[in-house]
């Protein structure tokens, strides 16, 4: 490869550190409100349903701002779109630590979620500037894992902190830490070296080889990466706004007890991720195809996840049993976050990588408009009990959905052929007879 003579590990590793912190402060800013979902609702006299609103607002924007920001990707340097980033998200949390109304909450919330959606598509471009291809599953997979570290902070903090000095202090506690990493980002935060050996065709004055976006986008490998995206961020957004308020409100668990089990649903996936992205690149390694270590994978661990869900939601337990079943339920679909765009960089022109990206991470969030305003409807006509034994099973069958979509047109190798030939194709077209 051209590119592997500019791969520098250490430096590539250290960047990928500071976007694994990174993950993990944007994963704090999505659960907080789920975490103090109870105390808040309580001090404001907030319905179910409207907090479900409020919890779904967080996602309004949420896509059009990835896809804005994806395009801005392929021309500013993705180190000042990250500090502008984690600068808004620090800001933010201040007026939300003040809040009195429901509507000021909303409002915060849903400017949060502009701020915050191009994070995961804007870091994992900027990782892919460090890392080539056949190295790419690992570090993104180690970037996942800040989310999962968050989440898993969430758990066992948020709580406490709640407990001892009220639910807004979590607010003012993000604000801080988002301000610090914004300072460190921009004192060590740089650009990759190996996007610029491969952005452009032979000859210092051509342009970045590009194809047209409804052509990318009706893909096969393409659409399969959104539906297993899409199904996997359902359940991971019912798990950021409403499971923990079921765990204490529908299961039965104290206040510190849900923040506890909640953490532990949250770590069973930090080492699934992690060994299954291993397994994959070391498969490529190997020689596998990309269709068998990445896309049979990510197929199959929506289809057991959609499994679990099922049985969670058909059969009567005991509220311990019943948490065990959701983290392992919880803990296989995100595997697909890792991996998916890497299958997605395989596939289009590396000059439209950001932007690819960007759509697909909007789209696939559109999920978190729809479960928890759903979820929330469910809760408030059935109980939190009835209302979230239907939610499971609804994740049962978008996953097993998903699984089964994978693992008939989940094949990088055919797509990037195919759109290898359209690229040639008009290459050939606008060049002179």
């Amino acid at each position: 490869m051209t590119t592997l003579p500019s791969y520098q590990p250490r430096s590539a590793w250290a960047m990928a550190s500071m976007l694994t912190w990174l993950s993990l402060i944007n994963f704090l800013d999505k659960i907080v409100l789920g975490m103090v979902a109870v105390p808040l609702m309580a001090d404001l006299k907030l319905p179910p349903a409207e907090f479900g609103l409020i919890a779904s607002s967080f996602f309004w924007l949420f896509s059009l701002s990835t896809v804005l920001v994806g395009f801005l990707s392929n021309r500013v340097a993705t180190r000042w779109l990250l500090l502008a980033m984690g600068l808004s998200w620090a800001l933010l949390q201040i007026p939300l630590a003040l809040a009195t109304s429901a509507m000021t909450i909303l409002l915060c919330r849903m400017l949060l979620g502009a701020a915050e959606g191009p994070a995961f598509p804007i870091s994992v471009h900027a990782l892919f500037k460090w890392f080539p291809d056949h190295k790419r599953n690992l570090p993104v997979a180690v970037v996942n894992q800040g989310a999962t570290a968050g989440l898993l902070l969430a758990g066992l903090l948020i709580p406490l902190v709640t407990i001892h000095w009220g639910w807004r202090a979590n607010f003012m506690i993000l604000a801080a830490i988002g301000a610090a990493w914004s300072a460190m980002w921009l004192c060590v935060g740089r650009e990759g070296p190996l996007a610029q050996a491969s952005d452009r065709r032979p000859g210092a004055a051509a342009m970045p080889v590009r194809l047209p976006y409804r052509r990318i986008f009706r893909d096969p490998t393409v659409l399969s990466c959104l539906a297993i995206g899409f199904c996997a961020y359902w359940a991971l957004a019912l798990g950021l706004t409403w499971l923990p308020a079921y765990l204490e409100k529908g299961l039965g668990f104290d206040p510190v007890t849900t923040g506890r089990w909640y953490a532990a649903i949250v770590a069973s996936a930090m080492p699934v991720t992690l060994i299954l992205s291993w397994l994959s690149q070391r498969m490529l390694r190997g020689g596998a195809s990309s269709r068998l270590a990445r896309g049979v994978i990510i197929s199959i661990a929506a289809l057991v996840g959609g499994g679990v869900y099922l049985v969670i939601a058909s059969v009567t337990l005991a509220p311990v049993p019943k948490t065990l079943l959701i983290a392992v339920a919880a803990c296989l679909p995100p595997v697909g976050f890792a991996l998916t765009p890497a299958m997605l960089a395989q596939i289009v022109p590396e000059a439209q990588r950001g932007s690819v990206l960007s759509i697909h991470t909007a789209l696939i969030t559109l999920a978190g408009i729809l479960a928890p305003a759903v979820v929330g409807q469910l809760v408030q006509r059935h109980g939190m009990t009835g209302g979230f034994e239907v939610g499971f099973t609804i994740n049962a069958m978008l996953l097993m959905v998903a699984g089964v979509i994978g693992l008939c047109w989940l094949n990088p190798e055919r797509s990037a052929k195919a759109l290898a030939a359209a690229t040639h194709d008009m290459t050939a077209a606008r060049s002179p007879a």
